[in-house]
């Protein structure tokens, strides 16, 4: 989890607070977006030259950890 918090971050002041890459004005959401809407992470790459495989990879963990454990209200 640590390499994961090293590719997204969260500052309340960039996106709104939304979860980012790497301090980047990358959300998560728009590369989950771009990989829904049938873009393959090589064509996200060249689009987005700033981007690293591995941040692309950050944001699948990152969405899949914030949909597998939903948080339960007591």
């Amino acid at each position: 989890m640590a390499q994961l918090m090293d590719r997204i971050t969260v500052n309340p002041r960039q996106c709104g607070g939304l979860p980012c890459i790497r301090g980047m004005r990358i959300r998560v959401s728009d590369v989950l977006e771009l990989l829904a809407s049938g873009m393959t992470p090589k064509q996200i790459l060249k689009e987005h030259p700033d981007l690293e495989a591995e941040d692309i990879q950050a944001c699948l963990r990152f969405a899949s950890s914030r949909v597998g454990h939903p948080v339960v209200a007591a």
